[in-house]
């Protein structure tokens, strides 16, 4: 039995706070909002600021350990809920790790504040936080098989230390390999959990059989993944070999597209909340794969390319999983606002602006960020504008949560 506390003692908390999915969905969503927009304004130097790193140091950082985490967070501690049937983190103690997580994004913003160093343990702080929380429940009932999401979110820790590193010492710790650390780490993650999620959500939106489960095919999908990823955050100690990453990105884009094909993503384009997630898986095997060729062939640019990952694989799988995620969790139904497949919509062409406009069409590089940057304020927006007073009421059937 679920041990939840009861409605009467949940009725005393706030809304936002009665589960992790409410204050780190949302407030990821609208620091993305305010991450974009400044963003924009740095890289066509409207405004001049400086941010903790660096203008390019922030924009990478706070995307991948800003908004990303937050998603993640929010994600893990609702789910360890169900993992364990124990109560997740609620009320004050929920309250208090995000206003953690707050305070590191505005002592990024403003490292003026506090200082270099204690801005960066405070930034640092946060994941090892989430880490022992999300470890309790699961090591008190000895749920052995979530716990790799502990260790997990220490690599989180590691590759943002190396990110922090990188500003004290550059001639050894690369920024972009830091951070490219990190994105394949959410990659990674994202690949997981979409093994055990998506083809029972495919299954169960389409009323159709089930994909039989590929055991080999998801360790080779996630493992050359993980080998990708400790390539880069290990570059510190036993360098970087572009060619050999190059191919080890290939292996893992082929092993993600089998994967997607056996899902029959085609079957799902008449339900929203399942389209937009294939969409975004989507960019996942066709970044990786591209992204590849780009360490192997010279004239193909990586450094647009990492944005099918980043915008179209993070930011889409995000954007879907949230719009669900919320509706289920908050009592709802599973059919989202109609402007929602707008959003979704949005997304895909974010990604594709970000990195076919620069790569064709150099000289207009700094048009196309700014459509890209629109396009993700208006799918973002659009989930705030929609989701935000669900995440800020009771659930819709009075249960606790």
């Amino acid at each position: 039995m679920m041990q939840i506390t009861d409605l009467n003692e949940e009725q005393k908390i706030l809304p936002i706070f009665r589960l992790g999915f409410r204050p780190f969905f949302l407030g990821g969503a609208v620091f993305s909002l305010i991450a974009i927009t400044l963003w924009l304004l740095i890289y066509k130097g409207t405004i001049s600021f400086s941010p903790y790193g660096g203008g390019y140091w922030w924009h990478i950082h706070e995307m991948i350990f800003g908004f990303g985490s937050a998603i993640i967070v929010g994600f893990l501690l609702t789910a360890v809920q169900n993992w364990t049937g124990i109560a997740s983190v609620k009320g004050k103690p929920l309250a208090a790790l995000f206003f953690l997580w707050l305070l590191g994004r505005v002592v990024m913003l403003m490292p003026e504040l506090l200082g270099a160093t204690l801005s960066a343990l405070i930034d640092l702080s946060f994941l090892l936080a989430i880490a022992y929380t999300l470890a309790k429940p699961i090591l008190a009932i000895k749920q052995y098989r979530n716990l790799f999401f502990v260790p997990l979110l220490v690599m989180f820790t590691i590759a943002n230390g190396e990110m922090h590193l990188a500003t004290l010492y550059p001639q050894s710790v690369s920024l972009s390999y830091s951070g490219y650390a990190g994105v394949l780490l959410v990659i990674f993650l994202m690949s997981v959990m979409s093994g055990r999620v998506v083809p029972m959500f495919t299954a169960n939106g389409t009323q159709t059989t089930k994909a039989t489960p590929a055991p080999l095919l998801d360790k080779l999908a996630n493992g050359s993944l993980l080998l990708a990823m400790l390539m880069l955050l290990l570059h510190p100690l036993v360098g970087f070999v572009p060619m050999f990453f190059g191919v080890i990105l290939i292996f893992a884009g082929v092993f993600q597209l089998i994967r997607w094909l056996r899902w029959r993503p085609w079957i799902t384009l008449g339900v929203p909340l399942l389209w937009s997630l294939h969409f975004a898986i989507k960019f996942i095997w066709f970044g990786l794969i591209l992204l590849g060729f780009s360490y192997i062939i010279d004239e193909i640019p990586s450094n647009h390319v990492w944005h099918l990952l980043t915008i179209g694989g993070m930011g889409g799988i995000i954007l879907a999983m949230i719009s669900r995620v919320s509706l289920g969790h908050s009592g709802r139904p599973l059919t989202p606002p109609k402007m929602m497949s707008v959003a979704f919509a949005s997304i895909t062409l974010s990604a594709m602006v970000r990195v076919f406009g620069p790569w064709l069409v150099p000289e207009k590089t700094l048009l196309f960020v700014d459509i890209s940057g629109f396009f993700w304020l208006l799918a973002f927006g659009l989930f705030t504008f929609y989701y935000g007073p669900m995440l800020l009421k009771a659930r819709a059937d009075g249960r606790p949560g």
